[in-house]
């Protein structure tokens, strides 16, 4: 009896020992050391033009219509339409994801497209990113090839064109170093010294290609406040440019610099149904952005060249709905050249100049609809660009005979994202 008591206690301890939750660690899946993600997407657009306008890849991107011209006729030779089917913006990219470094996450990107580097590159791949980020609790480091500091990419034109706003909105990307401190969860400050590479300033007389950066000992400095919660984003940036167009001018060795300044200021609110975005820009200089200007030239007899940066103020509106199949947006833009401070340069090196002749301002009004399902998209939209072309005054403003020329361009943009 004694033998059948003690067996069925050992059996209602084991069992009951069997039925209590085990106090060793569930052992934790170890996190991989390293993950790439391919990215990119496959786009064709069709593009509509009535007017001849200046333009990037055969008419792929438009930026503003030429001035009028007259044959021996007197018909405007520029008043001449075009249209063209394009492959070479789609994209592919890889990110990556790696082993802590000194304490702090670590992630890359590599990224091109097929636009080619010149015209007569289109549809070879080219270099777009290729930058490291460092990552701390509250201060991150990123090294590499990226967007300019004037670029944010939360608050861009939602616009159909591969034009991404530009003449109105800064675009390109630079080698750079960039340093963000996050105060708090919302507010931060980011500091960048970079280097002009692919988007550089007009080459003066006598220069090459990037002269203007590379005799530069001084990278362009860019500070900016930004502000970011769920629905707003604001900043406000300052950026200094010290470039150096030749060394040798007048056969005289030269020093002389170009220094100049850009502020720039940016909003965005967005909610579940719309989203409102505005950017405003003003500077000298701001021709390597893709924008209007560039520079003035000062030459005397027996004397160096001087500079002085021609003076650019740019803004844009962009209005969409934040709907998950459909979703309409209508953008609005406008630049304007607001000249120098010292009249009668003897060269002028930039963009929006031509002959005695350039362009006073332009603006631009789109409209389109979104149209998605699931990593598809089929974009079509209607868009008017005007120019105001003037003679040259003494402070490189464009004011007098004035003459309003435009573009009407349709278009429509299909792409499969992966």
């Amino acid at each position: 009896m004694k033998k059948i008591l003690l067996l069925l206690f050992a059996v209602c301890s084991f069992s009951g020992y069997a039925q209590t939750p085990s106090t060793q660690a569930t052992p934790i899946p170890l996190e991989k050391e390293w993950e790439v993600t391919p990215y990119g997407f496959i786009r064709t657009d069709y593009i509509w033009d009535t007017r001849r306008s200046a333009q990037v890849r055969e008419y792929n991107l438009n930026l503003y219509p030429l001035d009028e011209q007259l044959d021996a006729n007197g018909d405007d030779v520029n008043a001449a339409g075009a249209s063209n089917f394009l492959s070479v913006v789609s994209r592919l990219g890889v990110k990556t994801k790696g082993p802590n470094v000194w304490g702090a996450k670590t992630t890359g990107t590599l990224e091109g497209d097929f636009f080619g580097n010149t015209e007569s590159s289109i549809g070879l791949f080219r270099l777009r990113h290729a930058y490291v980020t460092l990552e701390w609790k509250k201060t991150s480091i990123l090294v590499g090839q990226t967007w300019y500091p004037t670029f944010i990419p939360e608050v861009i034109p939602g616009v159909a064109n591969f034009s991404t706003g530009i003449m109105f909105n800064p675009f390109g990307w630079v080698s750079q170093v960039r340093i963000k401190q996050n105060f708090t969860k919302e507010f931060s400050f980011a500091f960048t010294a970079y280097k002009e590479r692919e988007f550089t300033t007009a080459t003066a007389t006598g220069g090459t290609q990037n002269s203007a950066s590379f005799n530069s000992m001084l990278p362009t400095l860019h500070g900016q406040f930004q502000f970011k919660n769920k629905n707003w984003i604001a900043g406000l940036g300052f950026e200094y440019k010290s470039l150096q167009p030749v060394t040798v001018s007048n056969n005289l060795a030269s020093t002389e610099k170009l220094n100049t300044t850009s502020v720039v200021g940016y909003l965005k609110y967005s909610n579940d149904k719309f989203y409102i975005k505005a950017y405003g820009i003003t500077g000298k200089n701001l021709y390597n952005m893709v924008m209007l200007g560039g520079f003035a030239g000062y030459t005397l007899p027996g004397e160096v060249e001087t500079y002085e940066g021609i003076k650019t103020t740019a803004m844009w509106v962009d209005i969409a709905s934040n709907g998950k199949s459909i979703a309409p947006g209508l953008f609005f833009g406008y630049t304007k050249t607001d000249g120098v401070s010292k009249d009668n340069p003897t060269a002028l090196y930039g963009r929006g100049f031509s002959g005695t002749r350039g362009v006073d301002n332009v603006m631009r009004i789109s409209a389109r609809v979104d149209f998605k399902q699931n990593k598809f998209r089929v974009t079509p939209e209607l868009e008017y660009t005007g120019a105001t072309w003037g003679d040259l005054k003494p402070d490189v403003t464009f004011d007098g005979n004035n003459k309003n020329v435009g573009n009407f361009r349709a278009m429509i943009s299909c792409a499969y994202t992966f």
